[in-house]
């Protein structure tokens, strides 16, 4: 159910937006281009590294964001999860870096994204690409924009001949039942190869894999605010801030083609 925006949503999005690039350039002090990370690595359990580049990006944010407004709920892939905030009507959803594989292998594809969720759904993503130098914003009811151009999604509609982002294993599965497609460079961040969706430099972005609230969120906003969806590979609606994190595969592109690719996913 979609509520009214809050009146400080322009000041929220000013806020995050400072937050981002502010971000970046932290995280930026420990990027080596093309080598290692300055920053000490670690694994998580199940192999997934962070670095203390994440960590440092983490408190940051979480210093600027959360004096916002004391009700005002806050997830973040490096921070404990507080069940408070399922009680909470807006809750912020934080990736420090998105991307950490390639952060920590100094690769470009990695950002800093930012939303706002109202009543589980985003009403407002950043996400900054710092090597980029890539700043996408969007608030709800206020479009989507990317270094100050307003976004709009790619309006094709088929899935043979699109342009799709993806990993090889489900753009595999794509091809087998649509026939040829164009398969854009991958791109490690799922942020960004999401709001490349937004953007219009891709038909549509695919994810395999389980995301969680904080991979999708702030991308979710500027595909709405693009004209665009975001919905899991079997055609179901995503909702955020519950209990767990976690989300089946994404499609993300044009309503209709996001149906057609659904269709052939999900038989």
């Amino acid at each position: 159910m979609t509520v009214a925006n809050p009146a400080f949503l322009p000041d929220a999005l000013l806020l995050a937006t400072q937050a981002a690039r502010e971000a970046g350039a932290l995280a930026l002090q420990s990027f080596r281009p093309g080598a290692q990370t300055s920053a000490a690595v670690q694994f998580k359990e199940g192999g997934s590294p962070v670095t203390e580049a994440d960590l440092a990006v983490d408190r940051l944010l979480k210093g600027r964001l959360t004096p916002f407004d004391s009700s005002i709920g806050w997830l973040s892939e490096e921070t404990e999860d507080d069940p408070a905030r399922l009680e909470r009507e807006h809750v912020w959803v934080v990736d420090p870096i998105d991307g950490t594989r390639s952060f920590a292998a100094g690769k470009p594809d990695w950002g800093v994204a930012i939303a706002l969720l109202e009543a589980g759904e985003p009403i407002l993503g950043v996400l900054f690409i710092p090597v980029e130098g890539k700043l996408y914003t969007a608030r709800r009811g206020g479009g989507a924009f990317l270094n100050g151009q307003s976004l709009t999604v790619s309006v094709r509609q088929e899935v043979q001949g699109a342009r799709l982002a993806g990993q090889q294993s489900v753009l595999d599965r794509v091809e087998a039942g649509a026939g040829p497609i164009i398969r854009a460079p991958k791109v490690h961040s799922l942020a960004y190869r999401l709001a490349m969706a937004a953007d219009g430099s891709v038909d549509g972005a695919l994810s395999s894999k389980s995301p969680h609230d904080w991979d999708l969120a702030a991308s979710h906003a500027l595909l709405l605010e693009a004209g665009g969806v975001l919905k899991q590979a079997d055609g179901t609606a995503l909702r955020y801030n519950r209990l767990s994190t976690r989300h089946e595969a994404v499609l993300a592109g044009h309503p209709y083609l996001v149906d057609r690719l659904a269709a052939i996913l999900t038989p």
